[in-house]
């Protein structure tokens, strides 16, 4: 029993505290994934596609230098000719310059750089999604770890329990049935304790498929800076800086330079050219008797083409109707991802609240019940209360100590995840750039927007992120003395300050 104090009061009271070097602590665990994470690999290397997209759609408006060569074998010569060679070679060479195409070229690398943009709010958003399931992972360890060292605790106690029942049973003082009752619970909490243990198998599982290595000694997380005042403050602040909100604004501007790009086909093009030949008979080319003729020749043109369409069969239009559906579906989009994101801002906003509520409430359950339990002790010793009752006191106490728990988890994810919406839970308001070197996704975009040389590629990919096929498998049992004394979370209330400074991010 005086275990069970203990826990409970160590659950109320603990402060967070600094974690030790040999222990993982959140921050860690995020730089981890930041580092290592596949889905993050993922969508930086699609972002990296992306960014090649700006110098596709320039090449169409640059100069284009082909050449081309022959070369012909006369199997069969022109019997009524005597100037018929027998073999030729052939050799060109054209430069043409884009004059004027519409307005293609220009709207279609606006469209371009638009959607790059686009891509980096979009890895904006896969970054704060990591972090969330990073975070929701490892408070998840910590809860069950929790949950397995409670229901440890409670098995310890139900068996001191049944074996006083059973010593009185044997001295007459109880019935056969106390004793049942008593061994009734002890075999629940065996169960309880197993599924528990489960539990924390699969959540140590998730943390390794999202960190890259197993948890170990996870310390309590630190408390979340910048969290709001009021729903309607975490609104306005997602409406500046939700990425997915940025990622579909983006993209339905990008749509609509698309609608000038499809309407561009109707226009007229203007374009330089020029060319040069050279012809070489290779001492093959006949010639009237008493002359020698020439086995070269060399030619050069240059102009300028006009090219003005008539008639495409509706083609244009078309794609002109085509690509403002599209640029309206986008503005939709826009809408809706809009809703999304005050409904879930505002959902995690209460969530968040309701959480701490719910800490307080079940903080003053686990003191109620831990006195309870005592009572119902002492008055069984004289007689008054029964083994049921005792029994009932301690089940009571326990479901107090699991929703206590529970709740700081959810607290803790609810309110990372309501700065996720906010957009405010990214490496750097996380200050994961003190561990190392930032992804910058404007360093691979400002490589490649100028390159033209046809030759130029990159390295054979291959995979960074680590396997974690050799992590020895986890198992869902605790350290001895690894209950988590110092697992809370905290409850703020803003009611008597004022609100927190949060500016939108505009870099």
């Amino acid at each position: 029993m005086r275990s069970v104090l203990r826990l409970a009061t160590a659950l109320a009271g603990a402060g967070l505290v600094a974690a030790p070097a040999s222990a993982d602590t959140l921050k860690e665990a995020l730089t981890q994934a930041y580092y290592d994470n596949p889905t993050l690999e993922v969508a930086r290397a699609q972002l990296r596609a992306t960014d090649e997209n700006v110098p596709i759609q320039r090449s169409q408006g640059l100069p284009s230098v082909t050449t081309n060569a022959t070369y012909n074998e006369f199997l069969v010569q022109n019997s009524t000719s005597f100037l018929t060679p027998e073999r030729q070679l052939n050799a060109g060479v054209d430069l043409a310059v884009p004059l004027y195409q519409g307005g293609a070229v220009r709207n279609g690398v606006l469209a371009a750089e638009t959607r790059v943009d686009a891509g980096r709010a979009d890895l904006r958003g896969t970054e704060s999604q990591v972090f969330t399931q990073v975070v929701s992972a490892y408070m998840s360890v910590i809860l069950n770890e929790a949950l397995v060292s409670l229901s440890a605790n409670n098995v310890e106690v139900l068996s001191v329990n049944l074996e006083a029942t059973s010593d009185r049973y044997e001295i007459g003082i109880l019935t056969r049935t106390d004793v049942a009752q008593s061994e009734s619970r002890l075999a629940l909490a065996r169960s309880d304790l197993r599924s528990a243990q489960a539990n924390l198998l699969s959540a140590r599982e998730d943390y390794i498929a999202l960190v890259g290595e197993a948890p170990t000694d996870l310390q309590p997380p630190p408390p979340l800076p910048g969290l709001p005042q009021s729903p309607n403050m975490a609104v306005e602040v997602a409406l500046a800086n939700n990425p997915d909100l940025i990622a579909a604004t983006e993209r339905a501007e990008a749509a609509g330079y698309d609608i000038e790009v499809a309407g561009a086909g109707r226009l007229p093009t203007v374009s330089a050219f020029t060319n040069g030949g050279y012809q070489n008979f290779l001492g093959t080319l006949g010639a009237v008797p008493g002359a020698t003729a020439d086995q070269t020749a060399t030619s050069a043109t240059a102009g300028v083409r006009l090219t003005l369409p008539l008639f495409q069969g509706g083609r244009v239009a078309a794609q002109q109707r085509q690509a403002s559906a599209r640029a309206q579906a986008q503005l939709e989009q826009v809408i809706a991802t809009e809703r999304n994101v005050i409904a879930q801002v505002r959902a995690a906003y209460s969530s968040w609240r309701a959480a701490n509520a719910i800490i307080t409430s079940s903080q003053a359950a686990v003191d109620a019940a831990a006195l309870s339990l005592e009572g119902v002790r002492a008055e069984n010793t004289v007689g008054n209360r029964t083994v049921l009752d005792i029994l009932d006191a301690q089940q009571e106490l326990l479901r107090a100590q699991v929703q206590l728990v529970t709740a700081r988890r959810n607290a803790y994810v609810a309110g990372f995840s309501l700065l996720a919406a906010m957009g405010k839970a990214e490496a750097r308001d996380l200050g994961l750039g003190d561990e190392g070197v930032l992804y910058d996704p404007v360093e691979n975009y400002e490589r490649v927007r100028g390159i033209i040389w046809d030759w130029q590629r990159d390295p054979e990919p291959v995979a960074t992120s680590s396997r974690t096929v050799d992590i020895p498998a986890p198992d869902g049992e605790i350290v001895d003395g690894e209950p988590l004394e110092d697992f809370e979370t905290e409850i703020i209330d803003y009611s008597d300050t004022a609100p927190p400074t949060v500016s939108a991010r505009g870099d």
